[in-house]
């Protein structure tokens, strides 16, 4: 009787859990049953004044056993220097055609300067008609609502932030690296993340957000010259000494005796521009040294991800 009523318990068990993962009852699966789970391609886009560009934001919707058939895509703008947003309206609505159990099915909405402005307004005035009259550091958002086949609308916790930089930021790829420890090689370019994000400070100070492994939650800013000329200020925009995990920055110029295993020279700390298809390369060798061990050297090939 005993293991009788051992097993029926242990069966009762199975079956709440079971029932934790079904289709009413989504929070394990993060909606892939239910549906509404959004993954975006491009998370953060740069907006590069002047250029006339038109841009894409896109992702894809995992289609579960109820099935997305919408997603409305809203904007909104927010100013730099004064931290106020305009009101959020909806800019685009996307069918979705790809219904099949289990499928990722894409979407994807383009825009200009002209469809980013049109309709908001910013304390009670519309938009500059000049994108020239924008900041650098300003930036649209934009929200994604993915309707299901029962009605149901689902608000994305994801969504695309749309920077207003100059030519430089973006999206990068690391295509060379090398990272030094006390004059070992430890970290080699299969290390670096699959993407890394450099947003416009001003017009010449980049700001490379996060990094990789050990080194996330740093923040690195350097500044490209009218020469294509990639240097490293000894201070933050906040005014801070600029260092490394802490540790005070060092560069091929400050500290040419620590950066002995990285390339210094003409041949790194240099832009080379790609007119044809905008993948410019941005060759960088920099570090930190700690007192007591040592330096920490890098060197990176980033290339610009064009879409």
């Amino acid at each position: 009787m005993k293991n009788i009523k051992f097993l029926i318990l242990m069966l009762f068990s199975l079956s709440m859990v079971v029932s934790c993962i079904d289709d009413d009852n989504d929070e394990l699966t993060g909606g892939a049953s239910t549906g509404g789970l959004i993954t975006l391609n491009n998370a953060a886009i740069g907006y590069v004044v002047g250029n006339g560009a038109t841009y894409t934001a896109s992702g894809s919707v995992y289609q579960g056993n109820t099935k997305t058939v919408n997603i409305d895509i809203y904007k909104s703008f927010t100013s730099s220097a004064t931290g106020n947003s305009t009101e959020e309206i909806l800019y685009d609505s996307v069918e979705i055609t790809e219904t099949d159990l289990g499928t990722n099915a894409p979407f994807s909405t383009s825009f200009t300067y002209e469809d980013l402005i049109e309709g908001l307004t910013l304390d009670g005035s519309p938009l500059p008609a000049s994108d020239s009259e924008l900041n650098i550091g300003d930036f649209w958002t934009l929200r994604y609502e993915a309707t299901l086949d029962t009605g149901e609308v689902f608000a994305s916790a994801a969504s695309t932030k749309v920077s207003v930089g100059t030519r430089f930021a973006g999206l990068y790829r690391c295509l060379e690296a090398e990272y030094y420890r006390i004059g070992v090689l430890t970290y080699t370019a299969s290390d670096w993340p699959s993407e890394t994000t450099i947003e416009s400070v001003d017009a010449t100070t980049y700001r490379v957000v996060e990094y990789f492994g050990a080194f996330n939650g740093n923040e690195w800013y350097f500044q490209i010259d009218e020469n294509d000329k990639i240097t490293y200020p000894d201070e933050t925009p906040s005014g801070d000494a600029q260092n490394g995990n802490g540790q005070p920055l060092i560069t091929c110029e400050s500290s040419p005796a620590d950066m002995s295993n990285v390339p210094c020279g003409a041949e790194t700390n240099i832009v080379v521009r790609d007119e044809v298809n905008g993948e410019d390369l941005l060759y960088m060798s920099f570090g930190y040294y700690t007192s007591g061990s040592g330096s920490r050297e890098f060197y990176q090939v980033m290339e610009k991800i064009v879409e």
